[in-house]
């Protein structure tokens, strides 16, 4: 996925962050997240590493690796930021204390569980870390991820087929080809990136999508990858 897709996601899930909330941002697409709140909204980040305020990725130059967030990429803090302990900061992550958590995944199932920490492949990571927490504790779950993975295989899928995260945690999910909400009543189809349609959004998941929510298109181009693989579905 290119810079500019990366970031038009990142920038469509600052637009859902409320004022006032706090919000632990996972390793990957969700750091991105981070540079494109509103200055003027007061949001709280919250790393699991144990840092709590508002924050940005740092500029070449102005590294300072003594503040990193989860994903060991060095950050400039806003004035009122704060560190801490790790396990002060998985006690702000079990205890119910964040009011959204984004992650990537590998996975998400229709039913909204979460698989995003092991594929089976040999070099994977050992263990399921923080995410884990994550998904149980915080309030509501965003997913960030690619809609295709390598191969091509969607996904967003019936049931996840890599070890689970959390079960019926992921309220939404945000690719490079659509918005989706995740529903009692199914996969409700929120907004449409690009020059997508939603038959060719329907052709490249492998399960019924609900387009009756379905608002304005916003404006953020495919992927070379994502345009690719709706090419090739038409």
């Amino acid at each position: 996925m290119d810079k500019q897709t990366r970031n038009a996601m990142a920038a469509r899930v600052a637009r859902d962050i409320p004022e006032g909330a706090y919000v632990n941002l996972g390793i990957g697409l969700p750091t991105l997240v981070a540079n494109h709140l509103p200055a003027d909204k007061d949001i709280f980040l919250h790393s699991e590493n144990g840092v709590l305020g508002r924050w940005t990725g740092a500029k070449p130059g102005e590294e300072d690796w003594d503040m990193i967030n989860a994903g060991k990429e060095p950050i400039c803090l806003s004035p009122g930021a704060a560190f801490f302990h790790h396990a002060d900061s998985f006690g702000m992550m079990r205890g119910g204390h964040l009011d959204i958590c984004v992650l990537g995944a590998f996975q998400v199932a229709a039913n909204g569980d979460l698989a995003n920490w092991h594929t089976g492949s040999p070099d994977a990571i050992p263990a399921v870390g923080g995410a884990m927490d994550l998904a149980i504790g915080a309030k509501r779950i965003f997913v960030m991820m690619e809609h295709l993975a390598k191969d091509g295989a969607c996904k967003l899928i019936e049931h996840c087929t890599y070890p689970l995260t959390g079960i019926g945690c992921v309220s939404r999910v945000y690719t490079d080809l659509a918005t989706l909400e995740i529903t009692a009543e199914g996969v409700q189809v929120i907004e449409l990136a690009g020059e997508t349609t939603a038959e060719a959004l329907q052709a490249v998941t492998p399960i019924p999508l609900d387009f009756s929510t379905l608002r304005s298109r916003p404006a953020r181009a495919l992927s070379p990858s994502a345009e690719r693989a709706l090419g090739s579905s038409t």
